[in-house]
């Protein structure tokens, strides 16, 4: 049960205990504020450290009075307080020299507010506060360069995200659909937002540390959206760009090295029990392509943009492909019960191999799905370690086929290390 935001001080130790915090409060920003230059020179603002120190005390006072069943007095005392911060704001802005910027006006503002607060008696929640505040006022400048990177793309990206998240999920229903057990369209959702948001973190990733890092980096943060995408655009690279073909093939690696590391993921938000399975299966490819990552940051290639950039930049959230990956897992989840129903563990690895080789994401959250009860965890595990084998062999034999001979040398030898190290998971 919560307690009540506004309690009575039960004396005068803990009234002035609230009172002390508040003028804490208050002088954090106030020191965060001189010490950034605000409060002095030519441009000052109108706050420095002793202002805020008392408008610390004054809100923190307030909030003691309203704790005590005097709200006349605290909206006095509160209203006087911050009729004085407006005006003197509105005083600052008539300057000549002056700058319109109402940073210092808004945060003691907000300093106000969470004095009242901290005298009310949530003395927590206000120092967790202004803790925040703090920090937002001093990373200025390096807030100020992440929005300057934010391009419109991001922006639509993250507010169709929130559409779908804060919109359409809660209107949706949660009937179950026909033959997938209970999957429903809200749960179907909730898997489109999760794709979703795996691959907006991969753009994000690969914009912050850019195009051009290499094939290594690329294939990196490529992989954190699609593997087989990478595979493809690299080996088509690799023929236009032979002398590179290296290179491309760490990368093309480097992605696959990525896709365990997802389906972990995957399986410990959905299923503990089948990430634990999996692990043997999932760890040594893991290890092994470590190994190969290091070999392709030390191969790394300065230049353009490189192959996936197009590919994997041009849609952040890649909303469609999530949707056409949550239907794919409703008809895999019906495809296993039928096959499982007349086949049985047979039927369960036929449809890993066959999943496999389209989408891995799918066939990872349909098995865990399967073995979420715990009876069905080891063949859900080995159903994965299958699909990872036949997606892998699926992508060498893209790259055999599209890509150059000395590209297919490296990535035969790469994919065939990674494919051998899921198979360790048998001899476990």
């Amino acid at each position: 049960m919560l307690e009540p935001l506004i309690t009575a001080p039960r004396d005068g130790l803990e009234a002035a205990t609230r009172l002390g915090i508040a003028a804490l409060l208050g002088l954090a920003v106030g020191i965060e504020r001189q010490w950034s230059g605000h409060a002095s020179g030519p441009t000052a603002r109108f706050a420095g450290l002793r202002t805020f120190l008392i408008l610390g005390i004054g809100g923190g006072l307030a909030g003691i009075l309203s704790a005590v069943d005097r709200p006349i007095e605290s909206a006095v005392l509160l209203g006087g307080a911050v009729t004085l911060v407006i005006a003197a704001f509105v005083v600052t802005m008539r300057r000549p020299e002056a700058e319109v910027d109402g940073t210092t006006e808004a945060a003691a503002l907000v300093v106000l507010g969470l004095a009242l607060v901290a005298g009310m008696g949530q003395l927590a929640l206000a120092s967790g506060a202004v803790a925040v505040v703090v920090l937002v006022l001093g990373e200025k400048q390096r807030l100020h360069g992440m929005v300057a990177k934010v391009g419109a793309a991001e922006l639509q990206a993250a507010a169709r995200f929130a559409v779908m998240a804060l919109v359409i999920l809660p209107v949706l229903p949660t009937t179950p659909l026909p033959f997938g057990g209970d999957i429903s369209p809200r749960s179907l959702w909730m898997l489109v937002l999760l794709f979703s948001a795996i691959n907006f973190a991969g753009y994000l990733a690969r914009q912050a540390v850019g195009a051009n890092r290499g094939y290594g980096i690329t294939g990196v943060l490529g992989g954190l959206i699609s593997s087989t995408l990478i595979t493809l655009q690299f080996s088509r690279k690799s023929r236009e760009e032979p002398q590179h073909a290296a290179a491309l093939a760490f990368g093309t690696v480097a992605a696959c090295t990525v896709l365990p590391v997802r389906i972990i993921g995957v399986l410990m938000v959905l299923s503990a029990t089948v990430a634990q399975a999996a692990l043997p299966f999932l760890i040594p490819p893991i290890m092994v392509g470590g190994v190969i990552l290091l070999l392709a940051f030390r191969r790394r290639h300065e230049g353009g943009a490189t192959a996936g950039d197009e590919a994997v930049e041009r849609s952040p959230l890649h909303v469609a492909a999530s949707i056409r990956m949550a239907l794919l897992f409703w008809l895999a989840l019906v495809a296993l019960g039928y096959v499982q129903a007349r086949f049985g563990t047979t039927g369960v690895y036929t449809s890993a191999v066959l999943l496999g080789l389209t989408d891995m994401d799918a066939l990872t959250v349909a098995m865990a799905r399967l073995g979420n009860g715990g009876d069905m965890s080891a063949i859900a595990a080995t159903g994965v370690a299958v699909g990872v084998l036949s997606n892998t062999a699926f992508k060498l034999t893209l790259g055999l086929v599209l890509g150059s001979p000395g590209y297919r040398r490296w990535l035969l030898v790469g994919l065939a290390a990674l494919g051998g190290a899921v198979g360790v998971g048998w001899l476990v």
